[in-house]
């Protein structure tokens, strides 16, 4: 079905395209277009249900309205949550958001850039992949801001949103070491990115100021892209190896949602026999009985940050970056408190 365009609309109202368009894109008064020509334009374009085409008012005044976010994976209850809160954010703003996920792959990420770039987006927000120096770089060329979410990379200058990831893991390691636990490991993914790599220095720089043994042993890392019944394998394997392991912390939520099945399917009570902590929030942790600890990234701070940089470089473009990091939250539950 054709949708309604500027000329239907100016065919019932009797004027020409061009007096519709300065009506619609909120010109009347600048044109001196009568306030009663001006609504019954907008009556009409109601009535019709008129949407813009977004693509052909960026070519006439170089802004969509619209912003680029790409993120590892929405389906991921952090994301996804995360996301929400910069939909409606940017919505105060009259901007729109066009998302997809990269599942970590940079190839993927590329593809996802320039479909953004054909929409013609007028800014991005980037959790970027590995590898993704230069297209950051080159994107930034475009003197279209970008706004680097979660991770961003040391030898690039960005604006940037993340959370002290060192301190977050870091807290999360002291906190099992002081319940008492003597042997704890990790369980982490084969990223060498800026967010992994201080989740996991800042857990071992725990186990060594609470003078722990810690080996590599204890370290578990595992690829992004294993399926699920991978993940629970490799974590079963790893769980089971270490003698005396008598907690474990997770890098991500969704690592903490594998190695509690792991956990339930050897038979090991959470709690009694193995102590269990996990950085990022999940509604499952806080219904699961025991609740599990975990380190909460602060959602909403992290959107409003992130919408309000890029709306300060959209409006008024800075060539200083800005560059945000926020504090987690330790939550301390059940799943950490022997028995």
């Amino acid at each position: 079905m054709k949708g309604i365009s500027i000329k239907d609309i100016a065919k019932q109202a009797g004027v020409s395209p061009t007096t519709v368009s300065f009506v619609l894109n909120g010109k009347a008064k600048e044109k001196r277009i009568s306030e009663q020509v001006s609504k019954k334009i907008q009556k009409i374009a109601t009535r019709l249900k008129y949407k813009p085409n977004q693509l052909a008012r960026g070519l006439r005044t170089g802004k969509t309205k619209t912003i680029g976010l790409m993120v590892e994976d929405i389906a991921n209850n952090f994301f996804a949550s995360l996301a929400k809160v910069m939909e409606d954010e940017a919505d105060k703003h009259g901007y729109k958001v066009l998302y997809g996920s990269t599942e970590d792959n940079t190839e993927k990420a590329r593809g996802l850039l320039e479909v953004l770039k054909y929409r013609q987006v007028d800014g991005y927000i980037v959790t970027p992949t590995k590898n993704l120096e230069k297209d950051i770089e080159l994107l930034k060329a475009t003197a279209k801001p970008v706004v680097l979410l979660d991770r961003y990379f040391p030898h690039v200058s960005s604006h940037y949103v993340v959370v002290d990831n060192y301190r977050g893991a870091y807290n999360a390691g002291s906190h099992l070491a002081a319940q008492g636990y003597k042997k704890i490991g990790i369980v982490t993914i084969t990223s060498d990115q800026i967010q992994m790599k201080d989740r996991l220095d800042g857990f071992t720089a725990a186990m060594k100021d609470h003078h722990l043994p810690f080996s590599k042993a204890q370290i578990k890392k595992l690829p992004f892209e294993l399926d699920h019944e991978s993940f629970n394998a490799e974590i079963k394997k790893f769980l089971t190896s270490i003698k005396d392991l008598d907690a474990v912390f997770f890098a991500t939520n969704y690592l903490g949602i594998y190695g509690i099945e792991s956990i339930r399917s050897l038979g090991w009570q959470i709690g009694k026999q193995i102590g269990v902590a996990s950085f990022d929030d999940h509604d499952l942790f806080r219904l699961h009985s025991p609740a599990i600890t975990c380190v909460a990234q602060p959602i909403t701070e992290i959107g409003r940050n992130i919408i309000e940089v890029l709306m300060k470089e959209l409006n008024h473009p800075s060539a200083a970056p800005q560059q945000i990091v926020l504090e987690p939250a330790l939550i301390v539950r059940e799943s950490s408190i022997p028995l």
